[in-house]
Order: structure tokens, then sequence, then C-alpha cells
């Protein structure tokens, strides 16, 4: 039987609603051998995931999903993989990320109070939505809030309704920077969920390209963004540019149809593709800096 993995999970310290160590219980009751907890721009919950990996036999492998963009594509994720997440350079930035998303989720409750006041309703309270997120503020906090007071049903109602037409430009990090920042924080850098970048299979693959040469090391190939014809194409890809292969389900706890470990249809992410992401990273580690790898 083979041993499966998820790469890509999200807790309550960016746009989750679980707290680490609840995510790590529910991969242990899955049969899940290894979870990346990859939050958005913010490694906070990654010390209490690794506790509970420990407890539970669940391996955790410490990561982050920043937000980046490359020409004119914006909203590039690019995950980090076993990264020292206590990194004083890192976790800098990261606290400087985590402020810029601060002041863009109060951006948001603004021009959301706005509706609401014209409309009569009472408004929503910022600390309330603060209390919601125990890291970086994501516009899933301020939806579950939306749905708590009954202005929307459930999470895609409230982006139609509120989030999206109330949206402000978050921050991005060029893809170079994050893709070099990783690496020297001693992590693996990973391309999530490609489609979503393009759909446009020889831009997509042009792109790849660019990032190859900035020091990219893999993509996320079994994601919950395409279909079966779009992974067999990033596989593919990946042969082709010689990058390594992951996947993952980009759980976040309030989606209808995505479970922690499996995604929609049944996704299932072979160990096998954990354990050469690992082998890179150490492989970098022990390799003595300026040598060829």
């Amino acid at each position: 039987m083979m041993s499966t993995i998820d790469l890509h999970v999200h807790s309550n310290y960016s746009d989750g609603i679980h707290p680490p160590a609840d995510l790590v219980k529910m991969a242990a009751e899955r049969g899940l051998v290894a979870i990346a907890i990859a939050d958005h721009d913010t490694v906070d919950g990654i010390d209490e995931a690794l506790i509970a990996g420990a407890r539970l036999g669940v391996e955790v492998v410490p990561a982050v999903e920043l937000s980046a963009e490359h020409g004119r594509y914006r909203d590039m994720h690019i995950l980090g993989y076993h990264l020292d997440h206590r990194d004083p350079r890192l976790v800098d930035m990261l606290a400087e990320f985590r402020i810029n998303r601060e002041i863009r989720g109060r951006a948001i409750v603004d021009k959301i109070n706005q509706r609401l006041a014209d409309g009569r309703k009472p408004l929503l309270s910022y600390d309330e939505v603060l209390n919601l997120a125990e890291g970086a503020v994501g516009r899933p906090h301020i939806g579950r809030m939306l749905i708590e007071r009954g202005y929307a049903r459930n999470m895609e109602d409230a982006f139609r309704r509120y989030l999206i037409p109330c949206n402000v430009p978050k921050r991005y990090i060029p893809a170079g920077d994050a893709i070099t920042e990783i690496r020297r924080a001693g992590g693996v850098a990973v391309l999530a969920h490609p489609i979503t970048v393009s759909d446009d299979r020889q831009v997509l693959r042009g792109i790849v390209s660019e990032l190859v040469a900035l020091g990219l090391d893999g993509i996320e190939v079994f994601n919950n963004m395409c279909y079966k014809d779009d992974m067999l194409f990033l596989e593919f890809l990946c042969r082709e540019s010689g990058l390594l292969m992951t996947g993952g389900s980009d759980f976040h706890g309030f989606e209808d149809d995505v479970e922690i470990g499996s995604g929609r249809g049944g996704l299932a992410v072979s160990h096998r593709l954990a354990e050469a992401v690992k082998n890179l990273a150490e492989s970098r580690r022990i390799t003595p800096p300026g040598s060829r790898t």
C-alpha cells in the first residue's frame, strides 16, 4: 500500500481554520505519513505542528507559501520546503509581510463596512477578525466573520458578495527574490498550483523556464486546481526541466469538497515525492558553499 502525504496545508496562522496541532491529528487519523504546514507568508505555526507530529508519528515538513509576481503575472505562489523557519532574516521578512497583510485586512474591512452601512447593517469589528487569526490575517478570516454575522451563507457567498468586490491588492515579492530567499534559508522552492498562473500550456512552459533560470526546484504537479490531463502535462514539464514533483490538497478547512490528504476526486500523493524534496534539501546542507551540485 502506498504511503501518502499532503505537502500543502494551511492552518489558522494564515487563512486556514484549524490549529496546526489539529491538522497533524487529522493527518494521523487519515493515515498520512507526512504533511507540510505551508501558511501564507508566515512560519508561526510550524513549531506547534512539529511538537504534535513528534507525538503522533507524523513527519511535519517546515514550509511557507510566498505571494510573488513575475513580469505581468501577479499572485504567483512559491512554496518553500525544509527551510530553517527560525532563520532571523526570513523571520524579519515575514514580519514585514504580516504588517502589510494587516494593513490590507483593515482596508478590506473598511470597504465592507461602507457597504454594510449603506444597507443599514451592523458593522464588522476588525478586532474580532484578528481573534480568528493566530497569525497573518487573510480574507477567509473576514469571510468567517461575515458568515457568523449572517451576511453570507458560506465562504463562496462571502467572496462573491463582499470579499471580491471589496478586495484590496496584495503586496507581492518578485518571484526571483522569493526563490532566492527560500534557498538561502536552506529550503527547496516549488511553484504552487501552476495552472492558476496560466492555463495556456505554452505560456506556462515559458514561465517555468524563466523560473528555473532563477533557481526554481520543483512544481506542484498534483493539486486541486487542475484536471488529470493538466497533471500529466505538469509531469512532462518536470521531466523536461529536471524539476522535482510535489503535491498537496491546499486544504484550508472551509471547503466543502477538499479533505486533507486527498483533496478533490481522491487525490493521493506518494511519500516518495516528499523524500526527494528532503534529499535535495539535505544534499545542499552538506555540500560546501561554492561546490558544484
